[in-house]
Order: structure tokens, then sequence, then C-alpha cells
């Protein structure tokens, strides 16, 4: 009979894990290697892994592998555990819950803990009016949910997305990523009625927010037409396409665009939301009050959750029994998340997100000033990126560094810093990490990077 892993001691009674950096064996380590044997006999090939290094613990900004290596975590899961691994509050709050039910389904018979997120989103959420929420499973369920509402409220069909957008891996939301590989490619025929309009770009572009938006709106009017336009679904700050910071005003001109023509604007905030940025919606940060707001990944603390939030009236479009889901609002992941939103509030996790920024800017900016091929910095909160150029063509050119930032990554790897890469070219370094890291963890990190550059 094969081995299995040793179940790891509850998180109650679990020794604390040093919040350091540490390497003792070999990337990956023997007992990763066996493990990565074993799931390529039984995992899909079509399921990926940027490290197979296996994971048994984790805690704060660390995670620790089988063979006991310990790495700083700069991606927190694609920004899931945005308040930290196993942070104690939100593990007390699903054993509670879990002791209590861990399934009725809130459309047979429903309970308090679902009702209590929907009024958090309607707290925090961007926009003083009325707000109603459904709670679903993932962020590519939000986006499909939140095109159905507004397909619904609007009575009309087309959905725009932007350019170098990344919304997920289902059959209509693959139609809506910029990259067909690996996400969409053989996967065909694609939903229908989906358009790519052109987005705001600065370090590229180099438009105001204004001329950006002028752009968008032209294409949003001559191809599509707004009589057909159901929906214009945006990433605040693009995740998957690199970071992506829109210039100043370009957001509130759509949404200004669109409030006048009929046509529902929704935040992607899946990557975003959550105080990740510093703020509980990236959205504020530009001003920008959307119709509808979509919340995944950092809501509950690693539960599956998902919410689309957005004004009474679009929210109440839908037939009774048209939204929903077998497990979407299971109340072990909606205790969680209401243990995450009292974490940022008692934590201050605001300010820790806004910590972050300072200090991956300030090291980063020495490492723009050091090495040429970094070509931008750019984010907000604990959402940072940076472009990798050529050498030398970082302010003319700017071809894009997608060995840079393959072999940084891998080097980081090997030397205990877990690395998000990004960017429609694959040229872009994502820094994801929970908000419950040391500016000591970060510099240490940054100096991997600082080594990991000067070896190209």
């Amino acid at each position: 009979m094969t081995d299995t892993l040793t179940p790891s001691t509850p998180p109650s009674t679990a020794p604390s894990v040093t919040q350091e950096r540490r390497i003792v064996t070999a990337i990956p380590g023997p007992r990763s290697v066996e493990l990565q044997q074993r799931r390529l006999a039984t995992v899909s090939g079509g399921v990926g892994s940027a490290l197979p290094v296996y994971i048994v613990k984790a805690h704060g900004a660390i995670v620790v592998d089988v063979d006991g290596n310990q790495f700083i975590d700069l991606g927190a899961g694609i920004g899931v555990t945005t308040i930290g691994h196993t942070e104690a509050s939100v593990v007390a709050a699903a054993v509670g819950q879990a002791e209590d039910f861990i399934h009725t389904l809130f459309t047979v018979t429903p309970y308090e803990e679902y009702v209590r997120v929907c009024e958090l989103l309607a707290e925090h959420t961007p926009g003083d009016f009325a707000k109603k929420s459904v709670l679903i499973n993932s962020g590519a369920e939000a986006v499909e949910n939140g095109v159905k509402i507004a397909r619904k409220f609007t009575g009309r069909r087309a959905v725009a997305v932007l350019d170098h957008a990344y919304h997920g891996r289902t059959v209509l939301t693959m139609a809506m990523n910029y990259k067909a590989m690996p996400y969409a490619t053989g996967y065909g025929p694609l939903a229908s009625d989906v358009y790519h309009v052109p987005s705001s770009y600065p370090y590229h572009d180099g438009l105001s927010g204004a001329d950006a938006a002028a752009r968008t709106i032209a294409y949003l009017d001559k191809v599509i037409g707004a009589s057909d336009l159901a929906c214009l679904v945006v990433e605040p700050i693009q995740g998957e396409g690199g970071f992506m910071v829109a210039a100043e005003g370009y957001f509130t001109a759509l949404q200004d665009w669109c409030t006048a023509n009929g046509v529902v604007m929704i935040a992607d905030e899946i990557q975003s939301g959550m105080a990740r940025t510093g703020a509980y919606y990236a959205s504020e940060h530009f001003g920008w009050v959307p119709d509808l707001v979509l919340t995944a990944k950092g809501i509950a603390g690693g539960f599956p959750l998902a919410a689309v939030t957005g004004r009474a009236e679009i929210m109440d479009a839908s037939q009774t029994g048209g939204l929903g889901g077998t497990f979407g609002g299971n109340p072990v992941s909606c205790a969680a998340a209401i243990a995450v939103f009292e974490a940022i509030e008692t934590n201050n996790l605001l300010a820790e997100g806004q910590r972050i920024e300072k200090t991956l800017r300030a090291g980063l900016g020495k490492l723009q000033d050091k090495y040429d091929i970094i070509g931008d910095i750019r984010g907000r909160g604990a959402m940072i990126a940076i472009e990798l150029v050529q050498p030398g063509t970082g302010a003319t050119t700017k071809v894009a560094n997608a060995a840079a930032v393959s072999s940084i990554a891998a080097y980081a790897a090997q030397h205990g810093v877990l690395l998000l890469t990004a960017g429609t070219y694959g040229n872009v370094l994502r820094f994801l990490p929970s908000l419950a890291v040391t500016d000591a963890l970060l510099l240490d990190a940054l100096s991997v990077i600082d080594d990991a550059i000067a070896a190209l």
C-alpha cells in the first residue's frame, strides 16, 4: 500500500512556523520528488504547478514543504491568503461553525452566516446606495453570475472586456480572457457575444485617462453598439495581465458612459479586493463606484467563497431561483469570511497594505536604479509588479524580457522565495504577499531577487 503523509497537527495546537526563509535540501527535495511521481500517475496533466514542492504547513507569510524547507510566500495562493496563512481567528471561526453544521444549502434552509456576509459586503463595497449580494464558490463563477445578472437586468446580449484581461477558466470566462494559451487553446468553440476592447496601459500607450477612455468608448460605440451591450467587465488592477494600473480618470469616464447608456459596469475585484491594495477594494483608489463588484479569493482566508454585490435594483432583476448553487455561501466559508472582515478592522490591515507598498516600492526602486531591465514598477498596496524589458530598451521600445522573468523566478524558488509570473508577454513578476508579511521578510526576498538579477 502506498504510504501517505502524516496528518499535520491541528492548527490550534500546532507549533508556530518561524517567520524566516530556510532551505535545507535541494529544491525540490526528495520527499517532494517522490510525491511528484505519484502525482504524475494520477493527476491530470492539464493541472500545472509553478513549483513542485509539496506543502505540509503554513502560517503568516511562510509555507513549509514536506522536506522541511521554508519559503517566503509572495503569492499567497494567487491572492487568497491575504490576511496570512492559518490566521487564528479564521481557523477558530471555521472550526466552530463546522462543529455546529457544515451544510444545509441556503436555498433550502437558510442561515445567519450567509446573511451576515452579505451585510458586510454591502457595507464595504464602493457606493452608498442600497446593495444586495449572491454568494457562490469561485471567482470564475462570480464572473459568470455577474454577466448573467447584467444580461437579465438590461435585456441585452453583448459582453465587453478589456485587453490583457483574465477572468477565469469556464466556458464563458475563457472567452473573456485576452490570452488564448493556455486558457482557451483547443477548448473551443468559445462563448459568443464577447468583445475585447482597448485598455489603458500607461507604460506602453502613454495616453492620459481621458484619451484612453475615449479610445475604449469609440470601440464600444462603433464595434459593439451601446444598445446591444449588457455589461463592461473590468479589473481595476489587472492580475494575470501584469498588474496594469489605468491612467487617472479612465474608469470614472467609462462608468459615466456606461451609466448614460444603460450598460452595467462590473468591477472584477477577485484578485484586487479584500484589503489587498490598502483599501477594501481597488476601485476606491480611482474614485470609481461600479454597478456590480465581484469578490472571491481573499474573502474567506482560504476557504472557497465568492460573491456578486451591487445595486439592489440590478441584483433583484433575476427571478426567484435564478441565482444560487449547491455549495454557494457554504456556512463554514461564511464563518471564515466574517472572521476575515473582523480581522481587517481589528488588526488595521488596510494600513498594513500601505506599509507593504512603501517597502516594496522603495526596494524595487533601488533595484531599478541598479538594473535597466526593470522597466516599470506599478500596483497598489500588497499588489505590486515589475515589468522586465530587454537591456537598453526600457526608455524606448520596451521589448519584453520573458526569459529574465523565468530565470529570476526559478532562482528565487531555489533560494526560498515563491514568486508569481504574469503579463501578456510573460515579462512581469508580481508580488502578492499576505498582509502578515514583515518588512524583514520583504527585504530578505528582495535581496534574493537582487542576486537573481545579478546572476542573469
